[in-house]
């Protein structure tokens, strides 16, 4: 991959890049499943990463499964579990690192998240680095979440249209979306997802640990998308 100029914003996804919350949603949907001598279906989940409504999605399916009596009772627990986990979970490799040397060098970073204000927002609390970011942009402040481009088009505006912002994102519809609103694209799968879904971002790194900031490329290893 050339490298380029050293970026004049920054936009995290949240869940899954920052903090790997989608793991401890996966573990929950798949506990909850097997209760009901069930298997959670891999190609389901990969149709919700990223979305906002990924649980409807999964708690439609069980439904249809097990009938509809039961259903929300399990997904209240289902719920429940994934809180639970995640409240265990810490910044995914290299987050911490990356806002330093993005500090440092002056430039801005922003969450631009589908998830609501109150999921985000405490997170970062409990992980020290909500303080890190210039603003979070929220599921709250758009009707269209990711895949769209709306929540991406509200940062850019917000940061005053950068001529060069790079978005950080962890799952295929995340990755539309950045496409979608012009931003060059870094990709890092998370520990539920699949990584052969990312290749149409610019680059696929396994960690934030392998983004050089100040060139806007790789520091050690990373697979160029193709």
């Amino acid at each position: 991959m050339t490298a380029t100029a050293a970026p004049e914003a920054l936009l995290f996804d949240f869940d899954g890049l920052i903090c790997d919350t989608e793991r401890c949603g996966h573990r929950a949907w798949r506990e909850i499943y097997a209760e009901c001598g069930l298997e959670f279906p891999d190609a389901l989940w990969r149709s919700m990463v990223g979305r906002a409504d990924g649980e409807r999605l999964a708690a439609g399916r069980l439904a249809d499964l097990i009938g509809g009596a039961d259903a929300p009772s399990l997904v209240t627990r289902r719920r429940e579990r994934k809180v639970q986990l995640c409240h265990s979970e810490p910044l995914r490799p290299g987050v911490r690192e990356l806002l330093d040397a993005a500090e440092g060098m002056g430039v801005p970073a922003a969450v631009v998240s589908s998830a609501p204000h109150a999921w985000v927002a405490p997170h970062l609390d409990r992980l020290g680095v909500r303080n890190r970011f210039a603003f979070l942009v929220t599921g709250d402040l758009a009707e269209r979440h990711k895949p769209y481009p709306d929540l991406y088009e509200l940062a850019l505006r917000r940061l005053g249209h950068p001529g060069a912002a790079v978005a950080f994102e962890d799952s295929a519809i995340g990755v539309r979306a950045a496409k979608a609103a012009g931003l060059r694209c870094v990709a890092v799968p998370n520990g539920a997802g699949n990584p052969g879904e990312l290749a149409h971002a610019d680059v696929v790194l396994p960690s934030l640990t392998h983004y050089d900031l100040l060139a806007d490329g790789v520091r050690t290893e990373g697979t160029p998308a193709l």
